[in-house]
């Protein structure tokens, strides 16, 4: 295991710059996850940690030594990525052995990293096999413990589940997360899936546009969002936002009704999540609307309002099922303790 520190780390490609003076620290056995949308530099991160990108300035700290200048094979990290990248004519116990074959490991050794890594991956029973003989799962699990035959001071996955169907995904999930359990190893994993961030990760890193929008649990991150980019990317559906008004200790939204504020700043923005919204009779609550669209899922159900004007559509989650119909009017109630104010820098107005 090894900590990760990156200090004040930047990344430009001719003038153009993509990564804007990042600052983490990562602790030894630390999952740690990259998310962000498309092109906010989340990739482009975790490659310069591993070496694949130098670094225009800045240093980034392996184990508490300096790495920057370092190439990938001395700085001890193992990469996973999208592509599982496997030989088609070896075998997996071959496929997984041969970094250690290429570094004149002897056979017997070999082989029992190999096994050990099977045994961690459950692969046993597949060594013999060929990778056109696996489905993408075990396929992606291989890629995994070629890894792990490496004995790396930390993993790095550049978004492995992403070649993999939904039930496949939730499968790797528990096995990517069952791994970190037994290793114990420093993880730092890049995915645009907030599924995947919200959980897997010990802590999450959301990366706008080349720069750390905000570091936190999972927890932290969804009731706690430092500002409006946060608060609208973690949470699905995300969080709903309208134009506010805040003056003399009260908040007030446009067509509707308003409560006691709490923030010592004014607030042009309020933010309420889909589960912290209830239906009630038109005239009650915060706001009316008219029933939109309902969004049928089993255990929930999603109920899309029309409030019209500046609020607009307006997303709640119900528990189970309901028996609203599209086109009726019904009024909506905001639990208070549950507000979120921005002010108009986007900034959480506490």
């Amino acid at each position: 295991m090894a900590s990760i520190e990156l200090k004040g780390v930047e990344k430009w490609f001719g003038e153009v710059q993509v990564i804007k003076g990042v600052d983490l620290a990562i602790e030894e056995g630390e999952f740690v996850i990259f998310v962000g949308p498309s092109g906010c530099g989340k990739s482009t991160l975790l490659r310069m940690i591993a070496g694949l990108e130098g670094t225009s300035r800045g240093q980034i700290m392996v184990g508490g030594r300096d790495a920057t200048a370092e190439p990938p094979s001395k700085r001890g990290l193992a990469m996973v990525f999208q592509s599982y990248a496997l030989y088609p004519h070896m075998s997996v116990a071959e496929n997984m052995g041969f970094s250690l074959k290429a570094a004149g490991v002897k056979p017997d050794e070999r082989a029992r990293q190999v096994a050990e890594a099977a045994r961690v991956l459950r692969l046993e029973e597949y060594l013999d096999r060929r990778p056109r003989d696996l489905s993408g799962g075990q396929r992606q699990r291989v890629a995994i413990g070629r890894s792990i035959v490496r004995d790396p001071t930390a993993f790095l996955f550049d978004e492995p589940l992403s070649n993999l169907d939904a039930a496949l995904r939730v499968e790797m999930r528990y096995e990517i997360a069952k791994l970190h359990q037994t290793l114990k190893s420093t993880m730092i994993y890049v995915t645009h899936d907030q599924i995947e961030a919200m959980t897997l990760a010990d802590r999450i890193v959301v990366l706008e546009a080349g720069r750390i929008a905000q570091v936190g649990t999972p927890k932290e991150l969804y009731e706690h969002p430092a500002n409006l980019f946060v608060a609208q990317f973690i949470g699905s559906p995300k969080m709903n936002v309208m134009p506010c008004r805040t003056a003399g200790g009260e908040w007030r939204i446009e067509g509707g009704r308003g409560g006691a504020y709490p923030g010592a700043r004014d607030a042009v923005t309020l933010g309420i999540r889909p589960e912290h919204i209830a239906l009630l009779p038109e005239g009650e609550g915060a706001c009316d609307g008219t029933v939109d669209l309902l969004e049928y899922l089993g255990a929930d159900t999603y109920v899309i309002v029309d409030c019209g004007g500046e609020v607009g559509r307006i997303t709640l989650r119900v528990i189970g099922g309901t028996d609203l119909r599209p086109g009726q009017r019904v009024g909506l109630g905001f639990d208070a303790e549950r507000l979120h104010f921005f002010d108009a820098e986007g900034q959480a107005a506490r």
